[in-house]
């Protein structure tokens, strides 16, 4: 995500960073290299220039000039200055109490990912609550409701639905209908979309829109596409009203322009972004972490509610528990390989870590690994992973059979466990004592140097 916007703010950035002094014209070499970094990034002109003016403006005062630490200040200026423009704070949906049915418009161009990210919302709700129903109301797109009845089905959310309908405005009352009967709190409507904006299609959104009064007009627009994207997001916004943008396909938008263009060309607020194809790819987007990223400082706090959703404390606290008392198995990695893949895309992963993103990529993971690890894990047996000292020449010979792989590459995998194992008691050993562990530091630093 952003990965060449990310390299080159962060090398601008670089040339301050530390520096006891600076002089304007640093800060007009930095300005120049970001204003050219942003650009490319396919960020609209007009917020460039925005964002390099307020930069310039408050970079050049005495606060930075003269501080202690100099380029800090400058980097944390150019930090805020990009939450501003990525919107100041996360913006929460605006729905009615539980007991209120609310409605949610899903509005946008066919191939933006509209009936996916409908499905992806409802989802989210659910898991926080409330009780959703996705009515199927775009009746132009081949498949559009049997689409949207596959992933209702898929997240276990109902799904309204009437075949041979005409009338996108008769399905939505048929759908109120069915959700004051069945105790549904939340309406999410998946609306008519076309390959590009016409008349038909406003008139018939329109006509939507005055029937449900919904509480959020969410567009869903392609990260990918750029300028695009805020184009279409300005024109539905005077045509019809948001109240909010999605945007999809973000985890493989390198680039960045849509998302730092949005909120200052159309003045309304990035809700969520897709991350990926699965269900749980979706998230409530958020300024400071995006602006993090960009910077190349990471976003820990995401990792670590990604790990939440994934692994369950009590697992967690005996796995500790395990490390500690070091009693960590072969089962226990193969949970823990599992527990990774359900956290989304290694490089959505990377970006999060400070330091990694634009810096270490995907491919330079050996991906084929993992999976030829997991594969040997699952082809042994409980008691095998329980005590990996009981696979013997005849049992890794089987294992190699089952897994698809060598004997020497389940040998690999054992000596490889382990030294990991051997590993982890020296950190269990270090936290118990803090001078040893300044010293393993030392030691460390003075190899790399």
């Amino acid at each position: 995500m952003f990965d060449k916007l990310t390299q080159k703010v962060s090398d601008a950035l670089r040339v301050l960073s530390g520096k006891a002094t600076i002089t304007e014209k640093n800060i007009d070499d930095a300005v120049e290299a970001i204003k050219m970094a942003l650009l490319e990034a396919d960020v609209n002109l007009r917020v460039v220039r925005r964002f390099i003016n307020a930069t310039i403006e408050e970079a050049k005062g005495e606060k930075v000039l003269r501080s202690v630490d100099p380029g800090q200040q400058f980097i944390k200026i150019v930090h805020d200055k990009l939450v501003s423009f990525l919107g100041d704070a996360k913006q929460d949906l605006r729905l009615k109490g539980p007991d209120t049915l609310s409605v949610i418009l899903m509005l946008g161009l066919q191939g933006s990912g509209k009936t996916t990210s409908s499905a992806k919302l409802a989802l989210r709700l659910k898991k926080e609550g409330r009780k959703p129903l996705l009515a199927a109301c775009d009746l132009v797109r081949p498949a559009a409701m049997e689409q949207l009845a596959v992933l209702g089905g898929q997240i276990g959310v109902p799904v309204y639905k009437e075949d041979g309908a005409t009338d996108s405005v008769k399905v939505y009352k048929e759908a109120l209908l069915w959700a004051r009967k069945n105790m549904i709190d939340t309406i999410i409507i998946d609306t008519t979309g076309r390959l590009q904006i016409d008349e038909p299609m406003m008139e018939e959104l329109s006509r939507l829109k005055a029937a449900s009064s919904p509480e959020e007009l969410l567009l869903v627009a392609d990260s990918m596409t750029g300028q695009s994207a805020v184009d279409i997001a300005k024109t539905f916004d005077e045509k019809i009203g948001l109240t909010g943008v999605v945007l999809t396909k973000f985890d493989s938008d390198t680039r960045g322009g849509a998302a730092l263009s949005l909120k200052t060309i159309t003045g309304k607020p990035i809700k969520f972004v897709g991350t990926g194809e699965k269900p749980e790819d979706f998230e409530p987007f958020h300024p400071d972490r995006i602006a993090n990223r960009i910077l190349g400082m990471g976003d820990v706090v995401s990792l670590v509610e990604k790990a939440q959703e994934v692994i369950d404390q009590k697992e967690a606290e005996a796995l500790a528990k395990k490390i500690e008392k070091e009693t960590f198995t072969l089962e226990d990695w193969l949970t823990q390989l599992r527990s990774i893949k359900k956290m989304g895309s290694l490089q959505s992963m990377l970006d999060m870590i400070p330091g990694m993103a634009g810096q270490v990529t995907e491919e330079d993971i050996d991906k084929e690994d993992l999976k030829t690890q997991e594969a040997i894990l699952s082809s042994m047996t409980k008691k095998e992973r329980a005590n990996h000292l009981i696979i013997g020449p005849s049992r890794r010979s089987r294992i190699a059979r089952g897994s698809g792989t060598s004997v020497a590459e389940v040998a690999r995998l054992i000596k490889k466990f382990e030294k990991m194992r051997t590993m982890m008691k020296k950190i269990t050993k270090m936290n118990r004592n803090p001078s040893a562990a300044q010293s393993m530091m030392a030691r460390l630093q003075s190899r790399f140097k």
